[in-house]
């Protein structure tokens, strides 16, 4: 189900399977204690696409589905549940690791319409392969250039915090010269574990996206599309006077949470957000459009709580609620890393 006549998205990470051949330093799956392991069947896919589609049509925009988990890879029914979605005429991405990832499976993805492969590099080689596992660099690597000659567009991501952050400009001219198709940074988002103890302090983070921009804009000719997930990019390119306001109240960017783009674990239930405790219901039980307009998905639409409220940005930016979560234990609270 995909009528093209809509003209805007509505995102689902639909996480299929907890099989996962590394423990990463930051896996906020992993790092949650009271975890247990599971994976969805393809009927219980089809059912939570289903499910995803009626909202869909309810709201008037295009579904549009990241696979991912663990490594997607791993799932049994992988290509059940891929040519089920091209059969609907469903976009997806695939968010997984390189292990599993040669050029048969790769031309097989592309054959039913995967558009991005993301992968995930957190340093050059000896920092990211202490944070994931040895032998995963050169395995990222080599899955790029898979993809690459797949046609299959290459997106990576680096999860970056006190471990690594350092490395980033020198992560960025690396992959630029393979190339990869798309290049994204996303904050380490702290767990009960670490109270935030790997937060980069808010000035000092500042900095870090000024000589980051600086490297993007050197680079801007190359092939790799340089993305700006962090949503304290806004601020950062506002004092450079390099963003302009609308001057009306009404949310136009910022962190999606609730509002167009939902979460789907591997037992089912929704999510707000993954990157925090945020469940709002089970797409197994539960109606996507039911969930979307219930009160318990309300408290993450409270915006007059939130800290930053009065900030002019604030219908533009908000910072990353997950990491004030992760460090404060509270979704409401001014994103620590935030400099103004």
């Amino acid at each position: 189900m995909s009528n093209q006549s809509f003209n805007h998205w509505f995102g689902m990470q639909l996480h299929i399977t907890d099989d996962c051949d590394q423990r990463c330093k930051h896996c906020y799956i992993f790092n949650d204690k009271s975890f247990k392991r599971s994976y969805l069947s393809f009927t219980n896919v089809q059912k939570i696409v289903e499910n995803f589609c009626n909202l869909c049509e309810l709201l008037e925009c295009n579904p549009s589905v990241a696979i991912t988990g663990g490594d997607p890879l791993m799932h049994d029914e992988i290509w059940l549940i891929l040519n089920y979605l091209h059969q609907k005429n469903i976009p997806f991405d695939i968010l997984g690791n390189p292990f599993h990832l040669n050029f048969e499976v790769a031309k097989r993805l592309k054959d039913l319409g995967c558009e991005t492969y993301q992968l995930s590099i957190d340093g050059m080689k000896h920092t990211h392969d202490s944070i994931r596992k040895p032998g995963s660099f050169d395995a990222t690597i080599e899955a790029i250039y898979i993809l690459n000659k797949a046609e299959i567009e290459s997106h990576i991501m680096m999860t970056v915090s006190q471990m690594n952050y350092k490395e980033v400009i020198d992560v960025i001219r690396y992959v630029v010269e393979i190339p990869v198709g798309g290049f994204a940074f996303a904050r380490y988002c702290p767990t009960s574990l670490d109270r935030g103890i790997y937060n980069i302090p808010p000035n000092e983070y500042r900095n870090f996206l000024s000589q980051v921009w600086n490297v993007y804009d050197e680079l801007a000719y190359r092939e790799t599309k340089f993305f700006l997930k962090d949503h304290l990019w806004t601020p950062f390119l506002y004092e450079k006077g390099l963003f302009k306001t609308k001057g009306e109240n009404t949310i136009y960017e910022g962190c999606g949470c609730a509002m167009r783009h939902m979460c789907v674990l591997s037992n089912g239930d929704i999510y707000a957000c993954r990157r925090f405790s945020s469940k709002i219901g089970n797409a197994l039980i539960d109606s996507f459009k039911e969930v979307f307009f219930s009160k318990r998905i309300a408290p993450y639409r409270e915006f007059e709580k939130m800290e930053c409220y009065n900030c002019e940005l604030f219908n533009y930016c908000r910072g990353c609620p997950a990491v004030s979560y992760g460090t404060y234990g509270s979704f409401y609270k001014k994103d620590p890393q935030c400099w103004r």
